[in-house]
């Protein structure tokens, strides 16, 4: 039960509340279980689980991570145990949580995206989705569907109609107008939006003059994307009616807040549980905290408050 005085932290997202508006992000916190020796999994607003595509992926050749200033660029290539082995192995120890687990979902096709949706719909353990169609380093590139307005659209209408349980689209940085996407994906159906997800980026090692991942190109995620997130996050989210959840570079509770004031209902946490396994809790802890000093007593209040006059 709440405190007296305390802050209400709940954040509802029409079709699901949370108890808090932090979760974890997808391809950063495993399949949830990997955390629980740092983590008390039932304090978060809710796990995000590593990306499935419906067979095993062994994602790409290594090496797959490099450093780059305030940044982490990754080329991880979606690698997962596949929905099976989701569904057998590990969704049941996490069954005991109070915590939404939502399935990030991915696919080779827009027919393989459907296949796992219509596998996973057989779980009630599962409170929504969230459909990958992002992801920069799997496909030449950085190509992916949510580059185009047009195929965004056809493929959350085709995810729509197989999925029993709310959609959550989540959005590449790297378009030119954030705007049009997000709207095809509101028309097509979608029950809210993520964003952002990594941006394309590359290292080169000067020494042997090659690509310092071998796939060449990655994802750019960490405190250096920030910026760019939180723009695309107010820009997508005073342009549609669906919630929008913010992510890219949150390492702290003011970044999360950021995300707030700009019209975000709820944030992910993703690099930052690289450097701190803790970090999620931690940043609703700072939440916490800054509410209780400006005497906010709902976290609702903060959301869409920006004033830029």
């Amino acid at each position: 039960m709440k405190r007296i005085g305390a802050t209400d932290l709940a954040v509802d997202l029409g079709f699901l509340k949370l108890r808090n508006p932090v979760l974890a992000a997808s391809g950063t916190f495993g399949y949830g279980l990997e955390f629980k020796p740092f983590v008390d999994l039932d304090k978060l607003g809710g796990i995000i689980v590593k990306g499935l595509y419906f067979n095993p992926r062994p994602g790409n050749p290594p090496p797959r991570l490099a450093e780059s200033p305030s940044g982490l660029i990754n080329s991880i290539g979606l690698q997962g145990i596949g929905v099976r082995a989701f569904c057998e192995k590990v969704l049941p120890q996490l069954q005991g949580l109070q915590t939404p687990v939502i399935v990030n979902v991915c696919g080779e096709t827009d027919e393989e995206y459907a296949a796992v949706i219509d596998f996973l719909n057989k779980n009630r353990r599962i409170a929504a989705y969230e459909l990958n169609i992002s992801c920069p380093n799997v496909k030449e590139e950085g190509r992916c569907p949510a580059l185009s307005p047009e195929h965004t659209f056809s493929l959350v209408k085709l995810a729509k109609q197989s999925s029993r349980r709310p959609l959550i689209v989540k959005l590449s940085p790297n378009v030119t107008d954030i705007v049009s996407v997000a709207r095809a994906a509101e028309e097509a159906g979608a029950d809210a939006i993520s964003l952002i997800n990594t941006l394309l980026a590359m290292a080169v090692d000067i020494e042997t003059r090659r690509p310092r991942l071998a796939n060449t190109f990655g994802g750019l995620s960490g405190p250096a994307v920030k910026p760019i997130a939180l723009r695309m996050a107010y820009q997508v989210a005073s342009r549609i009616r669906i919630p929008v959840i913010g992510m890219g570079g949150i390492m702290t509770g003011q970044d999360a807040l950021e995300f707030l004031i700009v019209g975000a209902r709820a944030v992910e946490v993703g690099t930052a549980n690289f450097v701190d396994p803790g970090a999620s809790l931690r940043i609703v802890k700072e939440i916490q905290d800054y509410c209780r000093d400006k005497s906010i007593s709902r976290v609702e209040d903060i959301i869409g408050t920006l004033m830029t006059e």
